[in-house]
């Protein structure tokens, strides 16, 4: 049974949560920016377009020089590490900057331009040690400004209209993989040092012309945040802010009285690995179960993009009518029913519209994930910290989330594996319905 909650809770907890749930229509004093949208779509766009090539090719070119696959599985896994080290540090210190004129634009356009250097020079790489040089002063410094790019939603678009947002930010970052094939396609058997220098170049000219266009609006920005859409704990912030440090922010995350920040971080820790390990071992379950060749087995997944694309931004409108959590927890039900329905019936086609139904169900996870954290963060001031803390969260379950479902695959056998992933997307379920109990308030959005 839960813990009864204290009949006055702190309001450090209670008035961030109301910005995890939908406002009521009348309640809604300003309509999304859309032009802002484009535009930090647009600089997270060109990122991920760079990481996708990364994840793509790299790999490719550590086997000129190393054997293993576990070796190379290892280093690609680098870049993983060292965001979870970086990220929040870079993201409470753009949150320091984030009322300044120049907002946290300079950790963005500065990382851009860093990080384009390294990633460039990967096919001139001549031996090991200078590959792997070039590999971690591309994690280095691309992991520096990943999470405040993403932050910067949280700068130019009201609270009520960021699940929108990001509905039309996943949808752009989903065709980074599109991108990213056809450079592998068109340009890397041409020339490869040309095709390391097309993703850099265009990340470094995107984020330009999104500085160009929104870094001047920053002071509006701000003005407009300070004559009302800033959260009610936001009102002290001429004082001395408490959580002027990571370790600051996460000891306010575990003595947090209702939990709930904590349980989300968890709820989101086993989301991102389920779906992490769904994506890693759906091709040899193709070739195991299914009889498939592998590169049939590999195509079970094309279903389940097409649907993300197309669902995605219908999906944000959605919450925001209905509310983060409880979008999420619809969303963690439809990815649980697409798994059984692969599980009842093994077959090519079941098995794809399966993918397609759990992808669905990712892509409400996947738009509303970040903004729940937000709104339950204790101010506006450390926002870049919590986009920080969500990648934490988000990369370790997508770092062990394979290996759990692998392990529970090696008792049972590769015919339940769609069966045992249902079994661990139930436990989230149950984590993120325990997150909207502590929270404290309705699922629904009140009227």
């Amino acid at each position: 049974m839960l813990p009864a909650e204290p009949p006055h809770p702190p309001a450090s907890v209670t008035a961030p949560v109301a910005l995890v749930e939908a406002a009521p229509a009348a309640e809604r004093p300003e309509r999304m920016n859309r032009s802002a949208v484009l535009w930090v779509a647009l600089a997270i766009f060109a990122q991920e377009s760079v990481w996708n090539f990364y994840d793509a090719q790299v790999p490719a070119q550590l086997r000129q020089f190393v054997s293993s696959a576990t070796v190379i599985g290892l280093i690609m896994g680098l870049d993983t590490g060292l965001g979870v080290i970086i990220q929040p540090w870079t993201g409470l210190i753009s949150d320091r900057l984030a009322r300044s004129r120049t907002g946290r634009w300079p950790i963005v356009v500065a990382g851009a331009c860093v990080a384009a250097v390294p990633f460039a020079l990967i096919p001139w790489a001549t031996g090991l040690p200078m590959l792997m040089l070039c590999i971690f002063a591309f994690g280095l410094t691309a992991n520096s400004f990943k999470g405040v790019t993403e932050t910067l939603v949280s700068d130019y678009v009201a609270p009520q209209q960021r699940g929108r947002a990001q509905g039309f930010i996943k949808a752009g970052v989903s065709l980074t993989i599109i991108v990213s094939a056809l450079i592998s396609l068109l340009v890397v058997d041409h020339s490869l040092k040309a095709a390391f220098a097309i993703p850099p170049v265009l990340m470094v000219v995107m984020v330009a012309l999104s500085y160009c266009f929104l870094g001047r609006r920053h002071p509006t920005a701000l003005r407009r945040e300070d004559t009302g859409t800033r959260t009610g704990t936001d009102t002290d912030t001429d004082q001395a802010d408490p959580l002027s440090s990571p370790w600051a922010v996460l000891k306010d995350l575990v003595r947090e009285p209702s939990r709930a920040r904590l349980l989300l971080m968890a709820g989101i820790f086993c989301f991102a690995g389920m779906w992490a390990a769904l994506r890693s071992l759906t091709t040899p379950y193709g070739t195991e179960v299914l009889g498939m060749t592998r590169g049939a087995a590999g195509g079970i997944a094309l279903p389940g993009a097409i649907a993300f694309l197309v669902c995605v931004v219908p999906l944000a409108y959605l919450s925001h009518r209905l509310g983060e959590l409880r979008m999420i927890r619809y969303g963690i039900a439809l990815f649980v029913a697409g798994l059984l329905v692969g599980f009842a019936e093994p077959t090519p086609a079941f098995t794809a519209a399966s993918v397609a139904i759990a992808s669905i169900g990712y892509a409400v996870f996947s738009v509303n994930g970040l903004v729940a954290l937000w709104g339950l963060a204790p101010n506006n001031r450390v926002l870049g910290a919590y986009t920080g803390l969500y990648t934490v969260a988000s990369a370790s379950g997508m770092a062990l989330g394979p290996a759990l479902l692998g392990a529970t695959v090696d008792l049972t056998g590769w015919r339940y594996m769609f069966l045992n992933a249902a079994v661990l997307g139930a436990v989230t379920f149950a984590v993120f319905t325990l997150v909207a109990r502590r929270a404290g308030r309705p699922l629904a959005a009140t009227s």
